[in-house]
């Protein structure tokens, strides 16, 4: 197996949309990109880097399928790179294989050090990098950006949990890889009361996030805009009644985590954009609004 990381294939759709595979020596396998370029390449652009939810794109619920980000970027010059692997993986360092996910997870050490070198050479990049996530991904970004700094200028975390270390974050970090995915959460970072939840824990450790441009949004998981059976519904979004039911019990746990991750930055001083929605479940019609309004932060941070 080759000893670093390197593009394996590049297929292109267009001159904008490409799907390129990068192959991960820490996982021992390629890894499939989804990548949007920029409007204009005639000089060196930044890379935003997006991460899926719980089912890492694998089950077709992606930025691509989800939202209007083809048309969204169609005017930026900035590349986007979203990785289309990593179902129940939280992104980060497996301490050990599990036997129900089958593969290794290496996702940090992919994402923050095979990565974006492989990247910058490919598109031909100005190394300037901001992340942005969602659901299990929005705490696993504010996470990759503490584990490596000067990485990252911006990040922003769309209705996430970055409690790690607690009961009540655990529970819900249990939820995604155990009973949704059927692994075991200890397969990742050792015995819950172990110092691995706590070095990845993001409001432990916020101190670090400092300098950072942030933004960070939730719902409180009741019904809005985007709950109307009367509004156009993307044909792949799933029944409304669990949109109701299911997205919006998981938005209100998301709604607390937020708020006090949002506490832990005022009291360090540390300055974020909030946006505590009034209302909204856990689903892609809002982190679609998500990324449009972090848009600006994130074009900052880059430099565009």
């Amino acid at each position: 197996m080759p000893a670093t990381a390197s593009v394996e294939g590049i297929d292109k759709h267009s001159d904008r949309q490409w799907d390129v595979n990068v192959y991960s020596p820490s996982m021992g396998r390629a890894i499939p990109l989804q990548v949007i370029r920029p409007a204009d390449t005639s000089e060196p652009r930044p890379t935003l880097y997006l991460l899926n939810g719980a089912g890492g794109g694998e089950d077709g619920a992606d930025w691509e399928n989800q939202t209007d980000i083809l048309e969204l970027f169609a005017d930026k010059n900035v590349n986007v790179v979203i990785p289309a692997a990593g179902i129940f993986s939280y992104y980060t360092d497996w301490q050990q294989v599990d036997p129900k996910l089958g593969v290794a997870h290496m996702w940090q050490t992919f994402l923050t050090k095979e990565l974006p070198p492989v990247i910058d050479e490919a598109l031909g990049t100005n190394k300037v990098n901001s992340i942005g996530g969602l659901s299990m991904s929005a705490g696993s970004v504010l996470d990759l950006a503490i584990q490596a700094p000067g990485l990252y200028r911006g990040v922003a975390s769309y209705s996430g949990c970055a409690r790690t270390s607690d009961p009540v974050g655990q529970a819900y970090i249990r939820t995604v890889v155990e009973v949704m995915g059927g692994a075991k959460a200890t397969n990742m970072w050792g015995p819950y009361d172990g110092p691995a939840w706590r070095e990845h824990d993001p409001y432990l450790n916020a101190e670090k996030l400092r300098g950072l441009a942030i933004y960070i949004s939730t719902g409180n998981g009741l019904p809005g805009a985007h709950e109307d059976p009367n509004a156009l519904r993307n044909p792949k979004s799933p029944p409304l009644a669990d949109q109701v039911a299911i997205g919006g019990a998981i938005e209100a746990a998301t709604n607390v985590c937020t708020r006090q991750l949002a506490d832990r930055l005022r009291e360090l001083n540390i300055p974020a954009t909030v946006d505590l929605r009034p209302n909204g479940t856990h689903s892609w019609g809002y982190w679609q609004d998500d990324l449009r309004k972090s848009l600006p932060l994130l074009s900052a941070s880059l430099g565009i």
